[in-house]
C-alpha cells in the first residue's frame, strides 16, 4: 500500500511551510496531487515522488527526462 504522509512531513520533505501547501491546494498552483477524507489532508508518497521528478531541470530553459 502507498505509504501516506502528512502536510507537515511533506512540506518538510519540499522545503515550504504548510501554509504554502494549503495555497497550492486551492489555487491548483502546482499539480500535487492529494487525498482528503473530511478535514483531513494526507499526500501519497507516489505523488509525491512522482510531483518531484517532473520537477528535474538541467538548466532553466528544459526538463530534464531522466
Amino acid at each position: 500500500m502507498n505509504k501516506l504522509l502528512s502536510p507537515l512531513e511533506v512540506s518538510n520533505l519540499l522545503g515550504v511551510t504548510t501554509g504554502t501547501l494549503s495555497v497550492w491546494r486551492c489555487t491548483g498552483r502546482y499539480p500535487l496531487k492529494y487525498v482528503k477524507v473530511g478535514r483531513i489532508v494526507m499526500y501519497r508518497q507516489s505523488d509525491i515522488d512522482d510531483f518531484l521528478k517532473n520537477r528535474i531541470y538541467q538548466h532553466t530553459s528544459l526538463i530534464c527526462n531522466s
